[in-house]
């Protein structure tokens, strides 16, 4: 063989055993070492399992929660304690109140149960276009932790009414509920494009700090918040969340697959929720003081204190009374929260369609509440309190007279026959709509005023007003408005034939 030929056949070997060793080192060389490393690993795994005892837990509930004080019951260790005691882990997880990314964890099983505001669950489901979650049990309703704030430029709710006026909110929030609340309900026609939307309360406030008392804002935000801007005596509460029911109310949901392969463990952590709600009941301002600390937003024990009475928590018996088992207590039923959240949210523009396609029951399952009251269920040895309605006492005439008007509510016209006081049955259906509407805002008196045209007999078309005001006030109370808190009057003729339902409130 010639040196050329030689050498030729050592330069194919060179190249074929450098071919083998860069093919054993980016190929074979890692897999060997991959293959070594997890002979380790499950070596490792082997020793830990036998040098380890199987957990007691038999169960784990993956739990969405946030900040609010009055998920503090949720946080405590009385509740963790008491699922341990039933062999149910608890993970909590706190995703900051983003509601969608909460229901789309549920959707896809990240988490099995969590908490929700009824609104927050509506406007979430539309939003996903899907119901992956149900509402199991209520937790609390806001009693005037949420109010809307105001300075010199607003009076009441009825001076909200002009294109200017805008809503600082938090978006997605129990603020931007009551903002719709009100515009939903009330006679605010004239808004237009109202919400600046910041980023959480700490900026609403701060916004206020750079505002005047005679700017054209309204300040929608939470305890403690509405009682620092409260200590300013330039501005005032125009409504609070005390003054109406069922639309700020906060939920325990599950997962829907979770609930079907799971009931027993669901009725466990309701049954643990409401033992723990049990042995607080005394003691909120304590576990909400503690809690806000551990949260890192330390509170004044005053201020925990008062921030206890502005929120309802709800026991067990009420619990019962919403889902319908118990009667006489005057609570509304879950399902007509729904209905009416749902009503507000969609005539505000907040969703497009109610994604149950009017069926709210769709949103919510007894099961678990029904079995704890047929079993008699009771979390402690006394009654548990049913917190009864405060009712509005009869006004002498000089009360009428010196009470402060809230708002003008936002009711289509009531249709009479030409000349007369007699209700159509349009009418009727309008006022059928707003006895229940009235069942949302029990902390106000009525005034049913009659308006009259400027035309022809003054005289005559102030008695006909008044008929029409008195038989619209007649009608109202036979369906079920208190009569102590409604009162028919006449305006001075002013060229409307309308009649105006007023809400106002004593001084206090």
């Amino acid at each position: 063989m010639s040196k050329s030929a030689m050498l030729g056949v050592a330069l194919v070997w060179v190249f074929i055993l450098g071919a083998v060793a860069v093919s054993y080192k980016l190929f074979f060389l890692p897999k060997q070492q991959a293959e070594q490393q997890q002979a380790k690993v499950e070596e490792k795994k082997q020793v830990l399992q036998k040098t380890s005892t199987q957990t007691h837990y038999k169960d784990t509930v993956d739990f969405a929660i946030d900040n609010f004080s009055g998920y503090s019951i949720l946080r405590s260790d009385a509740f963790r304690q008491y699922l341990a005691s039933k062999s149910v882990m608890l993970n909590l997880t706190d995703d900051s109140a983003d509601y969608t990314a909460r229901l789309k964890n549920l959707q896809n099983g990240n988490i099995s149960m969590a908490v929700f505001t009824l609104d927050a669950l509506i406007k979430a489901s539309a939003e996903l276009g899907d119901m992956p979650a149900t509402v199991v049990a209520i937790i609390d309703e806001s009693n005037g932790a949420d109010a809307i704030v105001s300075g010199k430029s607003f009076q009441n709710i009825d001076a909200l009414n002009n294109a200017d006026t805008k809503f600082v909110v938090t978006p997605n929030s129990p603020s931007e509920t009551l903002s719709r609340v009100v515009m939903a309900n009330f006679n605010l026609t004239n808004l237009s494009d109202p919400f600046i939307k910041l980023n959480g309360a700490k900026e609403v406030y701060a916004e206020y700090l750079a505002s005047k008392p005679t700017d054209k804002k309204v300040f929608v935000l939470w305890e403690p918040y509405v009682s620092k801007i409260l200590e300013n005596p330039e501005y005032k509460s125009l409504i609070d969340s005390s003054k109406f029911r069922g639309y700020i109310v906060d939920v325990i949901v599950v997962n829907r697959d979770f609930l079907v392969k799971n009931e027993n463990v669901v009725k466990t952590f309701i049954e643990g929720y409401f033992d723990t709600n049990y042995s607080f009941k005394s003691k909120m301002d304590e576990l909400t003081f503690a809690d806000a600390k551990a949260n890192g937003e330390p509170l004044k024990l005053e201020m925990a204190k008062k921030l206890t009475t502005k929120i309802r928590w709800k026991n067990t018996q009420e619990n019962y009374a919403h889902f319908g088992f118990t009667s006489g207590h005057g609570y509304q039923h879950i399902e007509d929260m729904l209905v009416n959240i749902t009503k507000v949210l969609v005539k505000t523009g907040a969703i497009k369609a109610d994604p149950t396609a009017g069926q709210p029951n769709l949103l919510y399952y007894d099961k678990i509440l029904r079995a704890m009251f047929d079993n008699n269920f009771h979390p402690g040895n006394t009654d548990e309190d049913v917190a009864a309605e405060k009712t509005l006492v009869a006004l002498t005439d000089e009360e009428w007279n010196a009470l402060l008007p809230v708002g003008t509510l936002q009711v289509p016209r009531l249709v009479f026959p030409r000349g007369t006081a007699t209700l159509t049955s349009q009418s009727e259906e309008t006022l059928t709509s707003l006895v229940a509407d009235l069942k949302t805002f029990p902390q106000y008196y009525l005034i049913v005023r009659g308006h009259c045209s400027k035309v022809g007999d003054l005289e005559a078309n102030k008695i006909l007003a008044q008929e029409r005001a008195a038989a619209t006030m007649e009608w109202l109370v036979k369906n079920g408005v208190d009569k102590n808190r409604i009162k028919a009057d006449t305006s001075e003729p002013n060229g409307s034939t309308t009649v105006a339902f007023i809400l106002g409130q004593q001084s206090y």
